[in-house]
């Protein structure tokens, strides 16, 4: 949603101060400007980028105009699961949870969860680092390693796409001032013509410049900084289950590692320790 408010807000501002000032609106339309500035950089993007990377940032675009922000009741969620699976481990035994952990789809545990379920990649992050758990053997200290090792790998694989567009961001002033000097060839063949004709030939170029900078500035940068904000949310999720693994792998309680993960989430989206034995109180209910 505030994707699209602030594109609206960039144009508004853009166009609206440039209508204030009585500008001719039909010289920023500029159809072969947008062909030049924008087929150039798909061209670069596809030079600079082997397959696997091409298929990640247009699997990833679609997540600009989604707010798959981490919140409170998503965090929430995830604390429960580990607190589920947690007690339950403690009571029958870490090979207790091993059905649920090789099939979590079809879980009654995680089917309560879905949040958690209904994402792959959190899902396959947690039951991937619990067999570590239920196969025995590993100390915490190098099950934490472990974690640490995947977390990275994941999280240099979810800013791929945001490093790669911004660097398509910074090429676009360069692609504009080709599309400008373009522009000036064309009006260099035509140096016999009035200076009107003349004036609308080196407006028409010098939108090139315009658009590449505006485009740059103005809106492929800011989703560029919108996916890598995405990637470091989910590393954030990623570190909550690793905090609540370790804690619980090197002997605390369930609810001391679940306390530990609480204290891993942002601040501004943490729950209340009040919140969570509310929580808490729900489920032994049930």
């Amino acid at each position: 949603m505030f994707v699209y408010i602030g594109i609206a807000v960039v144009v508004c501002a853009v166009v609206g101060g440039y209508m204030m000032e009585h500008g001719n609106l039909g010289i920023l339309v500029q159809p072969v400007e947008l062909i030049i500035i924008f087929g150039a950089a798909l061209g670069a993007l596809l030079i600079a980028s082997p397959a696997k990377v091409v298929k990640l940032i247009f699997r990833d675009i679609a997540k600009i105009f989604k707010d798959q922000s981490i919140h409170t009741p998503a965090y929430l969620e995830l604390l429960m699961l580990l607190n589920v699976l947690f007690r339950k481990m403690k009571k029958e035994g870490v090979i207790a949870i091993e059905g649920d952990i090789e099939t979590p789809h079809k879980s009654p545990i995680f089917s309560k969860f879905k949040s958690v379920a209904s994402n792959h990649q959190f899902c396959t992050f947690l039951c991937d680092n619990l067999r570590v758990i239920v196969s025995g053997g590993m100390p915490p200290h190098e099950l934490e390693s472990l974690i640490d090792l995947d977390i990275e790998v994941r999280e240099h694989e979810e800013l791929i796409p945001s490093i790669s567009i911004a660097k398509i961001a910074d090429s676009l002033p360069g692609l504009g001032i080709v599309a400008a000097v373009l522009g000036v060839v064309l009006t260099m063949e035509k140096i016999n013509e009035p200076p009107a004709v003349l004036g609308h030939c080196i407006s028409v170029a010098l939108v090139g410049t315009f658009l590449g900078v505006l485009a740059c500035y103005g809106f492929i940068a800011p989703m560029a900084t919108n996916l890598e904000h995405q990637a470091k949310d989910k590393v954030v999720y990623f570190n909550v289950i690793k905090t609540a693994l370790v804690s619980f792998a090197g002997g605390s309680g369930p609810q001391i590692a679940i306390e530990s993960a609480r204290r891993a989430i942002p601040e501004g989206d943490r729950p209340s320790f009040a919140d969570v034995e509310k929580e808490m109180k729900k489920w032994k209910a049930t």
